[in-house]
């Protein structure tokens, strides 16, 4: 790779500039992207070798599922194939009519928001920074539930409406600050914890 960053080989067959620099402002997108492609194009097209790859015998029964965890990286989550007859057809809209943000679940659009111990921020307060900054983006936003009368959230989840949101309200930041009414709220993305 070039000092530059640029990806040369890349920008040829995307036709457009792209570097490190640009996957990692659009990080969350690039990874739902990937994770998309991987579920559904490569799900179809490659069934035979994931089978191959995991041992699994090809008379394995056809249209039940196959879940191959962390494939090929576990930042990337489980791949699931449906073993296909080989004549079997291609879902409406072909291979081609695959887009990154179709199979994009709750967590991969959620931040996960802390608050100022101190001063209450409400939902229509974080909606407001949020819409007043990004646009209509937030789909919707959970507070703590278990909070006594009168005590603070001390965190919460908002959900956005899409990935890209999430990666411009990150904005390549580990954690983005934001301010509304003079109350902090600082976001980073979030993960499930099991």
């Amino acid at each position: 790779m070039p000092p530059s960053g640029n990806l040369p080989l890349t920008a040829m067959i995307m036709e457009k500039d792209i570097s490190l620099h640009v996957l990692y402002q659009n990080k969350f997108s690039t990874i739902s992207g990937i994770k998309s492609f991987m579920n559904t194009v490569c799900a179809w097209i490659f069934t035979d070798i994931f089978q191959h790859m995991m041992g699994i015998a090809p008379q394995v029964v056809l249209n039940q599922p196959l879940v191959i965890p962390g494939f090929p990286h576990p930042l990337f989550g489980n791949v699931t194939i449906v073993p296909r007859a080989m004549d079997h057809d291609f879902p409406i809209g072909g291979l081609w009519g695959w887009h990154p943000c179709n199979n994009v679940t709750e967590d991969e659009r959620t931040l996960f928001l802390t608050f100022s111990r101190g001063f209450l921020v409400s939902e229509d307060e974080i909606r407001e920074v949020f819409t007043r900054i990004r646009g209509v983006c937030v789909e919707n936003v959970h507070m703590r539930d278990n909070v006594h009368s009168g005590e603070q959230a001390l965190f919460g989840r908002m959900v956005l409406r899409s990935v890209t949101n999430v990666d411009q309200a990150w904005n390549g930041r580990r954690v983005a600050k934001y301010r509304v009414n003079g109350k902090h709220i600082w976001a980073r993305k979030y993960e499930r914890r099991e």
